[in-house]
Protein backbone atom coordinates (compact mmCIF):
# COMPACT_ATOMS: atom_id res chain seq x y z
CA UNK A 1 0.00 0.00 0.00
CA UNK A 2 3.15 2.41 0.95
CA UNK A 3 4.28 1.85 -2.57
CA UNK A 4 0.85 2.40 -4.13
CA UNK A 5 0.63 5.95 -2.11
CA UNK A 6 3.89 6.90 -3.53
CA UNK A 7 3.00 6.34 -7.03
CA UNK A 8 -0.03 8.20 -6.79
CA UNK A 9 1.26 11.07 -4.70
CA UNK A 10 4.21 11.03 -7.60
CA UNK A 11 1.66 11.10 -10.34
CA UNK A 12 -0.67 13.78 -8.95
CA UNK A 13 2.83 15.72 -8.56
CA UNK A 14 3.66 15.51 -12.06
CA UNK A 15 0.03 15.25 -14.09
CA UNK A 16 -1.42 18.53 -11.48
CA UNK A 17 1.75 20.61 -12.16
CA UNK A 18 1.25 20.43 -16.00
CA UNK A 19 -2.40 21.01 -15.65
CA UNK A 20 -1.83 24.04 -13.83
CA UNK A 21 1.00 25.32 -16.24
CA UNK A 22 -1.28 24.92 -19.27
CA UNK A 23 -3.80 26.47 -17.24
CA UNK A 24 -1.51 29.80 -16.32
CA UNK A 25 -0.08 29.97 -19.84
CA UNK A 26 -4.21 29.30 -21.04
CA UNK A 27 -4.93 32.84 -18.88
CA UNK A 28 -1.82 34.47 -20.56
CA UNK A 29 -3.00 33.17 -23.95
CA UNK A 30 -6.84 34.77 -23.71
CA UNK A 31 -5.91 37.78 -22.08
CA UNK A 32 -3.60 39.05 -24.69
CA UNK A 33 -6.59 37.55 -27.21
CA UNK A 34 -9.76 39.25 -25.79
CA UNK A 35 -7.25 42.92 -25.34
CA UNK A 36 -5.20 42.54 -27.91
CA UNK A 37 -1.90 42.73 -26.12
CA UNK A 38 -1.23 43.68 -22.79
CA UNK A 39 -3.66 45.06 -21.33
CA UNK A 40 -2.44 47.03 -19.32
CA UNK A 41 -0.85 48.94 -22.59
CA UNK A 42 -3.16 48.78 -25.22
CA UNK A 43 -6.99 48.93 -22.84
CA UNK A 44 -6.56 53.08 -22.79
CA UNK A 45 -6.43 52.92 -26.25
CA UNK A 46 -9.61 50.48 -26.95
CA UNK A 47 -13.02 52.11 -27.35
CA UNK A 48 -15.05 51.66 -23.95
CA UNK A 49 -17.82 49.51 -25.86
CA UNK A 50 -15.49 46.97 -26.12
CA UNK A 51 -14.42 46.98 -22.59
CA UNK A 52 -17.99 47.03 -21.26
CA UNK A 53 -18.18 43.72 -23.47
CA UNK A 54 -15.52 41.63 -23.21
CA UNK A 55 -16.76 40.97 -19.35
CA UNK A 56 -19.98 41.07 -19.94
CA UNK A 57 -19.48 38.28 -22.96
CA UNK A 58 -17.02 36.07 -20.77
CA UNK A 59 -19.38 36.01 -17.74
CA UNK A 60 -22.03 35.15 -19.51
CA UNK A 61 -20.68 32.11 -21.08
CA UNK A 62 -19.01 31.38 -17.89
CA UNK A 63 -22.58 30.58 -16.06
CA UNK A 64 -23.85 29.34 -18.95
CA UNK A 65 -21.08 26.24 -18.68
CA UNK A 66 -21.77 26.36 -14.70
CA UNK A 67 -25.64 25.82 -15.24
CA UNK A 68 -24.71 22.68 -17.38
CA UNK A 69 -22.05 21.40 -14.45
CA UNK A 70 -22.65 22.85 -10.92
CA UNK A 71 -19.28 21.42 -10.23
CA UNK A 72 -17.32 24.01 -12.30
CA UNK A 73 -18.22 26.25 -9.48
CA UNK A 74 -16.58 24.54 -6.73
CA UNK A 75 -14.54 25.34 -4.37
CA UNK A 76 -14.70 23.55 -0.99
CA UNK A 77 -12.32 20.55 -0.82
CA UNK A 78 -14.17 19.21 2.02
CA UNK A 79 -17.21 18.93 0.48
CA UNK A 80 -15.67 17.56 -2.74
CA UNK A 81 -14.40 15.00 -0.39
CA UNK A 82 -17.16 14.55 1.35
CA UNK A 83 -19.53 14.12 -1.68
CA UNK A 84 -17.02 11.63 -3.71
CA UNK A 85 -16.61 9.49 -0.47
CA UNK A 86 -20.34 9.28 0.01
CA UNK A 87 -20.79 8.54 -3.50
CA UNK A 88 -23.22 11.91 -4.21
CA UNK A 89 -20.06 13.58 -6.54
CA UNK A 90 -18.54 11.83 -9.60
CA UNK A 91 -15.62 14.08 -11.34
CA UNK A 92 -15.38 13.85 -15.03
CA UNK A 93 -12.57 14.53 -17.30
CA UNK A 94 -15.14 17.09 -18.88
CA UNK A 95 -15.54 18.74 -15.93
CA UNK A 96 -11.95 19.08 -15.78
CA UNK A 97 -11.10 21.08 -18.88
CA UNK A 98 -14.46 23.38 -18.58
CA UNK A 99 -13.13 24.36 -15.23
CA UNK A 100 -10.24 25.19 -16.50
CA UNK A 101 -11.58 27.11 -19.74
CA UNK A 102 -14.14 28.62 -17.30
CA UNK A 103 -11.79 29.93 -14.68
CA UNK A 104 -9.26 31.21 -17.48
CA UNK A 105 -11.76 33.44 -18.90
CA UNK A 106 -13.36 34.99 -16.19
CA UNK A 107 -9.92 35.93 -15.29
CA UNK A 108 -8.42 36.68 -18.22
CA UNK A 109 -11.47 38.88 -19.14
CA UNK A 110 -10.81 41.20 -16.17
CA UNK A 111 -12.64 39.73 -13.07
CA UNK A 112 -11.06 40.26 -9.90
CA UNK A 113 -10.56 37.02 -9.05
CA UNK A 114 -7.77 34.19 -8.37
CA UNK A 115 -6.13 31.00 -9.49
CA UNK A 116 -5.43 29.46 -6.53
CA UNK A 117 -9.23 28.11 -5.52
CA UNK A 118 -9.31 26.71 -9.25
CA UNK A 119 -5.94 25.05 -8.74
CA UNK A 120 -6.51 23.71 -6.14
CA UNK A 121 -10.00 21.98 -7.09
CA UNK A 122 -8.27 20.81 -10.75
CA UNK A 123 -5.50 18.99 -8.74
CA UNK A 124 -8.08 17.32 -6.69
CA UNK A 125 -9.45 16.54 -9.32
CA UNK A 126 -6.93 14.87 -11.27
CA UNK A 127 -5.98 12.96 -7.65
CA UNK A 128 -9.24 11.54 -7.39
CA UNK A 129 -8.70 10.38 -10.92
CA UNK A 130 -5.38 8.75 -10.36
CA UNK A 131 -7.02 7.21 -6.71
CA UNK A 132 -9.68 5.45 -8.91
CA UNK A 133 -7.12 4.36 -11.76
CA UNK A 134 -5.00 2.94 -8.86
CA UNK A 135 -8.03 1.78 -7.25
CA UNK A 136 -6.74 3.18 -3.49
CA UNK A 137 -9.04 1.86 -0.84
CA UNK A 138 -12.81 4.21 -0.36
CA UNK A 139 -11.00 5.87 2.80
CA UNK A 140 -8.66 7.50 1.19
CA UNK A 141 -9.95 9.60 -1.12
CA UNK A 142 -10.09 12.72 1.27
CA UNK A 143 -6.29 11.96 2.01
CA UNK A 144 -5.99 11.92 -1.88
CA UNK A 145 -7.73 15.07 -2.95
CA UNK A 146 -5.23 16.93 0.01
CA UNK A 147 -2.29 15.75 -2.20
CA UNK A 148 -4.16 17.09 -5.05
CA UNK A 149 -5.30 20.40 -3.28
CA UNK A 150 -1.21 20.63 -2.11
CA UNK A 151 0.06 20.02 -5.45
CA UNK A 152 -2.07 22.61 -6.89
CA UNK A 153 -1.33 25.53 -4.69
CA UNK A 154 1.98 24.64 -4.97
CA UNK A 155 2.15 24.76 -8.44
CA UNK A 156 0.76 27.72 -8.98
CA UNK A 157 2.23 29.98 -6.48
CA UNK A 158 5.84 27.79 -7.25
CA UNK A 159 6.39 27.65 -4.08
CA UNK A 160 5.92 24.25 -1.72
CA UNK A 161 6.14 24.59 1.28
CA UNK A 162 2.67 26.95 1.28
CA UNK A 163 1.16 24.38 -0.65
CA UNK A 164 1.55 21.98 1.88
CA UNK A 165 0.22 24.56 4.75
CA UNK A 166 -2.58 25.14 2.32
CA UNK A 167 -3.97 21.31 2.47
CA UNK A 168 -3.09 20.99 6.00
CA UNK A 169 -5.06 23.98 7.09
CA UNK A 170 -7.77 23.84 4.59
CA UNK A 171 -8.54 20.20 4.71
CA UNK A 172 -6.26 17.67 6.07
CA UNK A 173 -6.06 18.36 9.71
CA UNK A 174 -6.51 14.60 10.41
CA UNK A 175 -3.98 13.35 8.39
CA UNK A 176 -1.74 15.06 8.84
CA UNK A 177 0.37 12.42 10.86
CA UNK A 178 -0.41 9.44 8.95
CA UNK A 179 0.02 10.96 5.38
CA UNK A 180 2.02 14.19 5.55
CA UNK A 181 4.50 12.70 3.88
CA UNK A 182 2.70 11.97 0.90
CA UNK A 183 1.25 16.42 0.87
CA UNK A 184 5.32 16.60 1.03
CA UNK A 185 6.15 14.32 -2.33
CA UNK A 186 2.96 15.71 -4.44
CA UNK A 187 3.87 19.13 -3.75
CA UNK A 188 6.98 19.10 -4.24
CA UNK A 189 6.90 17.51 -7.45
CA UNK A 190 4.11 19.62 -8.63
CA UNK A 191 6.37 22.84 -7.53
CA UNK A 192 9.20 20.93 -10.03
CA UNK A 193 7.36 20.59 -12.80
CA UNK A 194 5.70 24.74 -12.59
CA UNK A 195 9.07 26.26 -11.97
CA UNK A 196 10.18 25.40 -15.27
CA UNK A 197 7.56 26.95 -17.07
CA UNK A 198 6.00 29.31 -14.09
CA UNK A 199 7.31 32.62 -12.29
CA UNK A 200 7.23 32.57 -8.44
CA UNK A 201 5.94 35.63 -6.70
CA UNK A 202 9.32 36.89 -5.35
CA UNK A 203 10.70 39.43 -2.69
CA UNK A 204 13.99 40.99 -4.14
CA UNK A 205 14.67 43.29 -0.89
CA UNK A 206 14.95 40.57 1.64
CA UNK A 207 17.40 41.20 4.54
CA UNK A 208 17.23 37.41 5.35
CA UNK A 209 17.81 36.92 9.26
CA UNK A 210 18.29 40.49 9.80
CA UNK A 211 15.79 41.88 12.58
CA UNK A 212 15.24 45.62 11.80
CA UNK A 213 13.72 46.68 15.31
CA UNK A 214 12.45 50.45 13.95
CA UNK A 215 9.80 48.66 12.36
CA UNK A 216 7.82 47.28 15.51
CA UNK A 217 6.42 50.31 16.09
CA UNK A 218 4.76 50.97 13.15
CA UNK A 219 3.76 47.64 12.82
CA UNK A 220 1.79 47.78 16.14
CA UNK A 221 0.47 50.93 14.68
CA UNK A 222 -0.49 49.10 11.45
CA UNK A 223 -2.55 46.26 12.80
CA UNK A 224 -6.00 48.75 13.33
CA UNK A 225 -4.88 50.63 10.38
CA UNK A 226 -5.21 47.24 7.93
CA UNK A 227 -7.95 46.36 10.28
CA UNK A 228 -10.27 49.00 9.21
CA UNK A 229 -9.70 47.97 5.52
CA UNK A 230 -10.84 44.77 6.40
CA UNK A 231 -13.97 45.76 7.92
CA UNK A 232 -14.53 47.98 4.64
CA UNK A 233 -13.87 44.66 2.53
CA UNK A 234 -16.32 42.68 4.21
CA UNK A 235 -18.89 45.24 5.13
CA UNK A 236 -18.97 45.81 1.16
CA UNK A 237 -19.37 42.14 0.71
CA UNK A 238 -21.91 42.09 2.78
CA UNK A 239 -24.15 45.05 2.06
CA UNK A 240 -23.58 43.55 -1.60
CA UNK A 241 -24.75 39.68 -0.94
CA UNK A 242 -27.06 41.23 0.66
CA UNK A 243 -29.14 42.98 -2.24
CA UNK A 244 -28.21 40.54 -4.80
CA UNK A 245 -30.01 37.77 -2.59
CA UNK A 246 -33.05 39.65 -1.42
CA UNK A 247 -33.52 42.69 -4.08
CA UNK A 248 -32.74 40.70 -6.81
CA UNK A 249 -32.99 36.95 -7.01
CA UNK A 250 -35.94 36.94 -5.11
CA UNK A 251 -37.82 38.23 -8.15
CA UNK A 252 -35.59 37.72 -11.23
CA UNK A 253 -34.61 33.97 -10.55
CA UNK A 254 -35.24 32.98 -13.90
CA UNK A 255 -32.82 35.38 -15.35
CA UNK A 256 -30.05 35.13 -12.78
CA UNK A 257 -27.47 34.16 -15.64
CA UNK A 258 -28.56 37.44 -17.92
CA UNK A 259 -28.58 39.36 -14.23
CA UNK A 260 -24.82 38.25 -13.33
CA UNK A 261 -23.72 38.97 -16.67
CA UNK A 262 -25.15 43.04 -17.02
CA UNK A 263 -24.12 43.24 -13.56
CA UNK A 264 -20.66 41.87 -13.66
CA UNK A 265 -19.39 43.23 -16.99
CA UNK A 266 -21.03 46.67 -16.43
CA UNK A 267 -18.94 46.98 -13.18
CA UNK A 268 -15.67 45.23 -14.43
CA UNK A 269 -16.28 47.37 -17.79
CA UNK A 270 -16.32 50.76 -15.70
CA UNK A 271 -13.33 49.39 -13.70
CA UNK A 272 -11.39 49.09 -16.66
CA UNK A 273 -11.46 52.35 -18.00
CA UNK A 274 -10.99 53.98 -14.86
CA UNK A 275 -8.04 51.81 -13.66
CA UNK A 276 -7.10 48.81 -15.52
CA UNK A 277 -4.86 47.57 -12.29
CA UNK A 278 -7.87 47.08 -10.12
CA UNK A 279 -9.24 44.49 -12.76
CA UNK A 280 -7.71 40.81 -13.23
CA UNK A 281 -5.97 38.50 -10.63
CA UNK A 282 -3.79 41.13 -9.35
CA UNK A 283 -0.62 39.30 -9.17
CA UNK A 284 1.17 41.23 -11.93
CA UNK A 285 0.55 44.62 -9.35
CA UNK A 286 1.27 42.39 -6.86
CA UNK A 287 4.72 41.43 -7.91
CA UNK A 288 5.43 45.18 -8.19
CA UNK A 289 4.25 46.63 -5.31
CA UNK A 290 5.93 44.37 -2.96
CA UNK A 291 9.37 45.32 -5.18
CA UNK A 292 8.72 48.60 -6.09
CA UNK A 293 11.13 51.04 -4.82
CA UNK A 294 9.11 53.91 -6.77
CA UNK A 295 6.68 56.39 -4.94
CA UNK A 296 2.81 55.56 -5.77
CA UNK A 297 0.59 58.84 -5.31
CA UNK A 298 -1.53 58.05 -2.07
CA UNK A 299 -4.70 59.14 -3.78
CA UNK A 300 -3.72 56.82 -6.59
CA UNK A 301 -3.74 53.85 -3.94
CA UNK A 302 -6.90 54.50 -2.83
CA UNK A 303 -8.75 54.81 -5.63
CA UNK A 304 -7.10 51.66 -6.36
CA UNK A 305 -7.61 50.12 -3.22
CA UNK A 306 -11.64 50.91 -3.53
CA UNK A 307 -12.10 49.90 -7.32
CA UNK A 308 -10.04 46.53 -6.43
CA UNK A 309 -12.58 45.86 -3.59
CA UNK A 310 -15.75 46.41 -5.72
CA UNK A 311 -14.06 44.19 -8.40
CA UNK A 312 -13.08 41.60 -6.30
CA UNK A 313 -17.12 42.10 -4.80
CA UNK A 314 -18.67 41.83 -7.74
CA UNK A 315 -16.45 39.22 -9.49
CA UNK A 316 -17.23 36.70 -6.35
CA UNK A 317 -21.15 36.98 -7.33
CA UNK A 318 -21.01 37.40 -10.80
CA UNK A 319 -20.14 33.81 -10.87
CA UNK A 320 -16.25 34.50 -12.30
CA UNK A 321 -14.27 30.98 -11.10
CA UNK A 322 -11.87 31.84 -9.23
CA UNK A 323 -10.46 32.43 -5.90
CA UNK A 324 -10.06 35.09 -3.41
CA UNK A 325 -6.19 33.99 -2.44
CA UNK A 326 -4.65 36.69 -5.37
CA UNK A 327 -7.13 38.84 -4.96
CA UNK A 328 -7.14 39.47 -1.00
CA UNK A 329 -3.21 39.61 -1.42
CA UNK A 330 -3.53 42.21 -4.35
CA UNK A 331 -5.94 44.59 -1.85
CA UNK A 332 -3.31 44.05 0.97
CA UNK A 333 -0.65 44.93 -0.40
CA UNK A 334 -2.21 48.27 -1.49
CA UNK A 335 -3.29 48.81 1.76
CA UNK A 336 0.34 48.31 3.38
CA UNK A 337 2.23 50.12 0.90
CA UNK A 338 -0.32 53.30 1.13
CA UNK A 339 0.62 52.92 5.07
CA UNK A 340 3.71 52.42 4.48
CA UNK A 341 3.50 55.93 1.74
CA UNK A 342 1.76 57.48 4.61
CA UNK A 343 4.11 57.14 7.37
CA UNK A 344 6.99 57.93 5.47
CA UNK A 345 5.89 61.75 4.11
CA UNK A 346 3.75 62.31 7.21
CA UNK A 347 6.25 61.70 9.97
CA UNK A 348 9.42 60.99 7.94
CA UNK A 349 10.37 57.91 8.95
CA UNK A 350 13.12 55.44 7.17
CA UNK A 351 10.44 53.26 6.59
CA UNK A 352 9.70 51.08 2.93
CA UNK A 353 6.34 50.56 1.46
CA UNK A 354 6.97 47.57 0.04
CA UNK A 355 7.69 46.08 3.28
CA UNK A 356 4.53 46.76 4.59
CA UNK A 357 2.96 45.90 1.39
CA UNK A 358 4.37 42.81 1.66
CA UNK A 359 2.86 42.35 5.26
CA UNK A 360 -0.48 43.20 4.25
CA UNK A 361 -0.78 41.12 1.18
CA UNK A 362 -0.33 38.21 3.85
CA UNK A 363 -2.18 39.43 6.58
CA UNK A 364 -5.16 40.44 4.36
CA UNK A 365 -5.33 36.70 2.62
CA UNK A 366 -4.93 34.73 6.21
CA UNK A 367 -7.54 36.76 7.56
CA UNK A 368 -9.85 36.86 5.04
CA UNK A 369 -9.98 32.69 4.00
CA UNK A 370 -9.10 32.14 7.21
CA UNK A 371 -5.75 30.51 6.85
CA UNK A 372 -3.64 32.13 9.65
CA UNK A 373 -0.52 29.19 8.79
CA UNK A 374 -0.26 29.73 5.21
CA UNK A 375 0.00 33.99 5.74
CA UNK A 376 3.14 33.28 7.85
CA UNK A 377 4.46 30.08 5.50
CA UNK A 378 3.43 32.21 2.55
CA UNK A 379 5.34 35.32 4.04
CA UNK A 380 8.27 33.65 4.64
CA UNK A 381 8.53 31.62 1.26
CA UNK A 382 8.05 34.28 -0.87
CA UNK A 383 10.43 37.00 0.92
CA UNK A 384 12.83 34.87 2.82
CA UNK A 385 12.76 38.14 5.46
CA UNK A 386 12.21 37.45 8.79
CA UNK A 387 10.97 40.82 9.23
CA UNK A 388 7.47 40.50 6.93
CA UNK A 389 7.29 36.58 8.75
CA UNK A 390 7.12 38.03 12.04
CA UNK A 391 5.20 40.94 11.44
CA UNK A 392 2.54 38.51 9.16
CA UNK A 393 2.37 36.00 12.72
CA UNK A 394 1.76 38.72 14.92
CA UNK A 395 -0.72 41.10 12.41
CA UNK A 396 -2.78 37.85 11.04
CA UNK A 397 -3.61 36.48 14.43
CA UNK A 398 -5.09 40.24 16.18
CA UNK A 399 -6.71 41.06 12.65
CA UNK A 400 -8.08 38.13 13.03
CA UNK A 401 -8.99 38.24 16.60
CA UNK A 402 -10.37 42.09 15.52
CA UNK A 403 -12.49 41.31 12.80
CA UNK A 404 -14.58 38.35 14.51
CA UNK A 405 -16.09 41.41 16.79
CA UNK A 406 -18.17 41.98 13.96
CA UNK A 407 -17.90 39.57 11.22
CA UNK A 408 -18.35 35.99 10.93
CA UNK A 409 -15.87 35.53 8.55
CA UNK A 410 -16.38 31.77 6.47
CA UNK A 411 -13.78 30.36 4.22
CA UNK A 412 -16.67 29.44 1.43
CA UNK A 413 -18.40 32.87 0.22
CA UNK A 414 -21.38 31.52 -1.82
CA UNK A 415 -25.06 33.90 -2.76
CA UNK A 416 -28.02 32.40 -1.37
CA UNK A 417 -29.40 32.56 -5.08
CA UNK A 418 -27.56 29.45 -5.26
CA UNK A 419 -29.56 27.81 -2.95
CA UNK A 420 -32.54 29.23 -4.11
CA UNK A 421 -35.39 26.67 -5.47
CA UNK A 422 -37.75 28.07 -8.26
CA UNK A 423 -41.38 27.35 -7.51
CA UNK A 424 -41.74 25.58 -10.34
CA UNK A 425 -39.07 22.96 -8.87
CA UNK A 426 -40.68 22.94 -5.42
CA UNK A 427 -43.93 22.25 -6.51
CA UNK A 428 -42.71 19.21 -8.40
CA UNK A 429 -40.91 18.13 -5.32
CA UNK A 430 -44.12 17.71 -3.10
CA UNK A 431 -45.66 15.95 -6.34
CA UNK A 432 -44.18 12.27 -5.95
CA UNK A 433 -45.34 11.79 -9.78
Amino acid sequence: MVGKLIIASFLTGIISGLFIVVYELLILFLTRVLFMGDPFETIPQLPAWYLYLVPTVAIFIVNHIRTRDKYIGEYGLNEIAESISENRMTIRIKTLFLKIFASALSISSGFAVGTEGPSSVIGAMVAHKIHSFLRLPAMLVKMMISVGASSGVAAIFVSPVTGIAFAIEHIAYQFIKQYVAYLILGSIIAFSVSAKFLDSISFSNSVGKMVDYSYVIPVIVFIPFITSFVYLYLFLKKRLLHFIDLEIFKNFFAYRNLIFSLIGGSVIGTILLIEPHAAFSGKTMLIHLINSREHIPLLTILVIILLRIVATTVSIYANAVGGLFLPSMSIGALVGYGYGEFITQVHHLPLEPFFFAAVGAAVFMGVIMKLPLTAVVLALETTFDYNVMAATAVSVVLVSYLSSFYFDIQKKYVTKADRIVPKSDKAVKKDPK
